[in-house]
């Protein structure tokens, strides 16, 4: 069985920077893509990033050009850089393994 954990998340303010890690016990971790979803309150879960074995990624439109996706497969870490965070990226972020084993989630808040 695989294990993802979620490390990172926290509260910010409005502009701030945080940095979501993720690691998977996953020998064979750097052929299979990984993704961050998240599911803010009332909000249906979206996808937030997604990058395959071979480092290519697609962000949501509504993170694009603020959040970064990258891997360290000789770690079995995938990460999430969130730049210029706004309140409305306030949510549970989750790691995905392969699109079927999911973490446990970290709460990431964004408030003044």
């Amino acid at each position: 069985q695989v294990q993802v954990v979620e490390s990172g998340g926290g509260l910010v303010q409005p502009g701030g920077s945080l940095r979501l890690s993720c690691a998977v016990s996953k020998s064979t971790f750097r052929i299979y893509p990984m993704a961050w979803y998240r599911q803010a309150p009332v909000k249906q879960r979206e996808l937030v990033a997604a990058i395959t074995g071979g480092g290519s990624t697609n962000y949501a439109d509504s993170v694009k050009g603020r959040f970064t996706i990258s891997r360290d497969n000789a770690k079995n870490t995938v990460f999430l850089q969130m730049n210029s965070l706004k309140p409305e990226d306030t949510a549970v972020y989750y790691c995905v393994f392969n699109f079927e084993s999911w973490g446990q989630g970290t709460q990431v808040t964004v408030t003044s």
